[in-house]
């Protein structure tokens, strides 16, 4: 008489629950993974952005890229300027910029606004707005408009923005 091949069932449950188990350690890790990655392009993208309006500045006399519109403000670190803050094009002598190729996009944002900026005159409290992010026209602080505490990561070395 033959032996029938296979598992029992006991077999089979052992392994699933083992599988289950391994499932529940591992899953949260890939998701806290997940959350850091986005909270540290965050950081990265204020860092840079923010740097890019510090030599806006510099190059223009100390003046704010234009936070009239989103338009403008986005065709001041975009495209090309001329010293006074007016668009220029790319062969004009003396054009500067573009600083950014485009506007970065709040990874904590969903939807068509998570690159535009909002004008505020003083800085809001977090996640209060829907936009991706915020710029004071009075201190020229360029910051994301979410609840992550990543607004603040590099504010020593950037104080004034």
């Amino acid at each position: 008489m033959k032996a029938k091949k296979g598992f029992t069932l006991v077999e089979i449950l052992i392994v699933v629950v083992i599988l289950g188990i391994l499932a529940a350690i591992v899953i949260p890790q890939f998701t806290d993974a997940s959350t850091e990655a986005k909270e540290a392009n965050l950081k990265s993208t204020l860092q840079t952005v923010r740097g890019q309006i510090e030599f806006y500045k510099i190059q223009h006399n100390d003046a704010f890229p234009d936070p009239n519109t989103l338009a403008s403000f986005t065709a001041c670190l975009t495209g090309y300027t001329d010293q006074n803050g007016d668009t220029a094009l790319f062969d004009d002598l003396g054009a500067l910029g573009p600083y950014l190729q485009s506007m970065p996009t709040n990874p904590w944002i969903t939807g068509a606004t998570a690159d535009d900026v909002s004008f505020v005159t003083t800085n809001p409290t977090e996640g209060t707005d829907t936009t991706g992010w915020y710029f004071n026209t009075n201190t020229g602080r360029f910051g994301a408009n979410d609840s992550r505490n990543c607004d603040d990561a590099d504010s020593t070395e950037h104080a004034a923005l």
